[in-house]
C-alpha cells in the first residue's frame, strides 16, 4: 500500500565537484553544503564537505579536484528544491588562508548526468581605506555562514566581484515524483527551470 501510494519523493545526487579556473591564484581548496528548503531533510550521504588542496599542472590553468558528492533527499513538495554552495579558499601573499570565491547553483531538475559551470564572486570592502586594512592584516571579506550566497536577503547591499569558474558534475536519480504529480522532462524543465504539476500537464 505504501509503496502505492508514497508520501515523498526522493532526489539522489552524486557526482563530484570537478575543476576550477582561477587564472590568478595556485594551491586551492573548496569547502561546498547544500541548502534546501523546509520540507526536504537528507536521508543519507554528506552534506558538506572540503576537498583537499590543488596545483596547477605544468602548462595548465585549471585546478582539478574531483571531489565526491553524494547525498539523498527526500520532500513532498518541490518548493526549496537544494542548492550546492561552494566556497574556494586558498593562501594569500602572507600565507593566510582566504577566501577566492563564493558560488552557488540549484541541483538539476531532470534526472540524468549534467554538468555544471558556477561563476564564483567575492565580497568587496567598501572603501579604499577598508580594503588597505585588510589587506595589510590579511583579513579579507568573507561571509560568516556561506549559505546566505544561496539566499536573495541582504544580497542588493552586498558588493562583490566576479572571480573564476568552478565546474560541477551530477548524476541524479528521482523517485516517485511521477506518482504525487510532478512530471520532469526535460523539455519542460528546460523551459521553466521547475517540475511541473499533473494540473499543468
Amino acid at each position: 500500500m505504501t509503496s502505492n501510494n508514497p508520501a515523498v519523493f526522493l532526489l539522489m545526487v552524486n557526482g563530484q565537484i570537478e575543476a576550477a579556473d582561477f587564472p590568478e591564484y595556485d594551491d586551492l581548496y573548496c569547502k561546498y553544503c547544500f541548502v534546501y528548503g523546509h520540507d526536504w531533510a537528507p536521508t543519507s550521504g554528506l552534506e558538506e564537505g572540503i576537498s583537499q588542496i590543488t596545483s596547477k599542472g605544468r602548462g595548465s590553468q585549471s585546478l582539478v579536484w574531483n571531489f565526491p558528492l553524494d547525498i539523498t533527499f527526500k520532500s513532498t513538495n518541490p518548493f526549496g528544491w537544494p542548492q550546492i554552495v561552494v566556497s574556494v579558499y586558498g593562501p594569500d601573499t602572507f600565507g593566510n588562508d582566504v577566501v577566492r570565491g563564493y558560488g552557488a547553483i540549484h541541483i538539476p531538475f531532470t534526472p540524468g548526468k549534467h554538468t555544471k559551470t558556477i561563476p564564483m564572486f567575492v565580497p568587496e570592502s567598501t572603501s579604499r581605506l577598508q580594503k588597505f586594512t585588510s589587506w595589510l592584516m590579511g583579513r579579507r571579506p568573507e561571509f560568516t555562514d556561506p549559505k546566505v550566497v544561496a539566499q536573495g536577503e541582504g544580497r542588493e547591499v552586498t558588493r562583490v566581484r566576479s572571480q573564476g569558474f568552478v565546474t560541477l558534475q551530477f548524476n541524479i536519480v528521482t523517485k516517485d515524483m511521477k506518482k504525487l504529480g510532478y512530471e520532469t522532462t526535460s523539455e519542460h524543465s528546460a523551459a521553466t527551470g521547475l517540475p511541473r504539476t499533473s494540473q499543468q500537464l
